[in-house]
């Protein structure tokens, strides 16, 4: 990829045409390669930067503009169609640039497992680190049908890497009997609910650097049917925006944040790509200083 023009494609609203200058590096993965049940997760990158025009560039939850804020979009990472272990080498070594450069990182999915290289290259850099996991799945195999690179691993992984007491997952409502006696005794799951266990965790943390993922199945199908694998019982966007508000107004230390899993294709009304880039809209004016 390269830094020194802008995406000659459609871009996020209002982005700016500096990588330079820029505070914040919005970067789409357009992987879907390993998912179990409905692809199309690749195309969710460039759709949600299409439907982004119809935002307000005006946030009355933080009382910001995207004005406000220096952000570069930087497209879409080249992947190898197919390629697993090539696709995640590819974005580890994009957001470990972009970190380097001491950029705010913000990915935009994809299926889930392109989050694991991404906890690899801020794991380089924070070693303190700590990771939010909002989802409808618990994605804590070790494996899938015989392969260690799955769309129901990344949050394993990141338990593997960085210690499973520094990994909180919530809004969790699907997944294995043993992946749940699991997280158990080895890591923080909070079941259904997103906000009210993220205000008792968040005071916790203090002043360590989170890093953020958010799979766009945590909603309700009502709110978010364009996802490859929806799961009856989740939260309400409102709920998801107020989450992120909450951390914003609490000063959580947020230093990275990816939203996955968006399929275009499953939602003809669009209401799952135009939350979606909301949520984009609301992570960048809440979490970039």
């Amino acid at each position: 990829m390269r830094f020194d023009e802008a995406y000659s494609g459609n871009v996020f609203i209002r982005s700016h045409g500096s990588y330079e200058e820029s505070q914040a590096v919005i970067y789409g993965m357009p992987m879907d390669w390993t998912v179990s049940f409905r692809p199309g997760s690749r195309f969710g990158p460039a759709r949600i930067r299409e439907v982004s025009i119809g935002l307000e560039e005006y946030s009355p939850y933080l009382d910001r503009l995207l004005e406000d804020i220096q952000y570069f979009d930087a497209g879409d990472i080249p992947l190898p169609f197919g390629n697993v272990e090539g696709s995640l080498d590819m974005i580890r070594n994009f957001v470990a640039k972009v970190l380097e450069d001491g950029k705010f990182p913000l990915g935009l999915g994809g299926e889930h497992l392109v989050s694991w290289p991404i906890f690899q290259a801020v794991y380089e850099k924070y070693k303190d680190m700590v990771v939010f996991h909002f989802d409808a799945h618990t994605d804590l195999r070790d494996s899938y049908e015989g392969y260690q690179y799955s769309h129901s691993t990344p949050i394993k992984k990141a338990c593997n890497l960085i210690g499973g007491k520094n990994v909180y997952s919530f809004g969790i409502r699907s997944g294995m009997r043993e992946e749940f006696e699991w997280a158990k005794e080895n890591m923080h799951l909070y079941k259904y609910d997103v906000l009210e266990p993220v205000k008792k965790v968040l005071p916790t943390i203090g002043n360590r650097p989170i890093y953020l993922t958010i799979d766009i199945d945590v909603l309700d199908p009502a709110h978010a049917p364009g996802t490859g694998t929806t799961e009856a019982g989740g939260i309400t966007s409102r709920e998801l925006l107020d989450t992120i508000h909450f951390m914003a107004n609490n000063r959580a230390n947020v230093i990275g944040c990816d939203l996955v899993e968006v399929a275009p294709v499953y939602d003809h009304s669009e209401m799952t790509q135009i939350v979606a880039s909301k949520i984009v809209r609301e992570l960048l004016l809440g979490f970039v200083k």
